[in-house]
């Protein structure tokens, strides 16, 4: 057995999300308390004014749960815990480093089980948590914003459009986690309360840039020109778009 004093019981320590079913909370640290000089302290000070405060994840595990992590994420792990790879063998080894290269994800996400906790590395984006449930069972992100899931299948899904990529703020590969329950947490560089949730009921809507984070299974993703041809786009000042196409929900920011 284990008992973890000076954290829950912290009064600078807030309880941002909290589900003990899914077995997770994501806690926010209210003020930086590690000052060493002024200089420091009015840097600080300003940073947790503006709501630029360090975050992070304790996992609970119960011995029938486990959590897949992005690589580089666990800070410490407390009880009967242990990790093993998601690798299966040279093969797989060789096609999660193909696809890596291309998508800007790591190769390897561990994935954690036993009995006990796993916290992990403070970060000063935002933690979100999805219940895969509300978005029909598939999830496709952005690169790189996967941060940890439960009960969920992970891998890496090749967008239909093969044009200019790049420009659209995409790669070859996003993200893909799937399942019929469980939850998603991911690394938003906004806050939930910025965050907009357009719900598409066989409709479309494109999005210059990448300010689109998620976006359920039943939309199809491409990247398209605004406008018929090249010369068009260039003179609308837009270019290329991030274009979904369907039924279901796609989580955006607009600042």
């Amino acid at each position: 057995m284990y008992t973890i004093n000076n954290l829950w019981n912290n009064d600078n320590v807030k309880v941002l999300e909290k589900d003990e079913n899914m077995g997770y909370s994501v806690i926010e640290f209210q003020r930086d308390l590690s000052i060493m000089s002024p200089q420091e302290a009015m840097s600080k000070y300003f940073m947790a004014e503006m709501g630029a405060k360090e975050k992070t994840a304790v996992l609970e595990l119960d011995g029938s749960r486990e959590w897949t992590l992005s690589a580089g994420a666990m800070k410490l792990m407390i009880g009967d815990v242990k990790s093993k790879t998601n690798v299966k063998g040279v093969g797989d080894l060789f096609g999660k480093t193909v696809k890596a290269s291309v998508s800007g994800e790591t190769i390897i996400k561990p994935v954690y089980t036993g009995k006990g906790c796993v916290v992990l590395e403070n970060t000063f984006r935002h933690i979100v948590p999805l219940d895969i449930s509300e978005w029909g069972g598939k999830i496709v992100m952005n690169d790189s914003l996967y941060l940890a899931s439960s009960g969920l299948d992970v891998s890496v899904e090749r967008i239909k459009s093969l044009s200019g990529m790049a420009l659209g703020g995409e790669g070859l590969f996003n993200t893909c986690v799937k399942g019929s329950k469980g939850v998603l947490l991911i690394e938003s560089p906004k806050p939930r309360e910025e965050l907009v949730e357009v719900v598409l009921n066989n409709d479309v809507i494109k999005v210059d840039g990448n300010n689109a984070i998620c976006w359920s299974s039943g939309l199809d993703f491409t990247v398209e020109r605004t406008t018929k041809t090249l010369i068009g786009s260039a003179a609308s000042g837009e270019g290329l778009v991030n274009v979904f196409r369907g039924t279901g929900k796609v989580l955006l920011y607009l600042n």
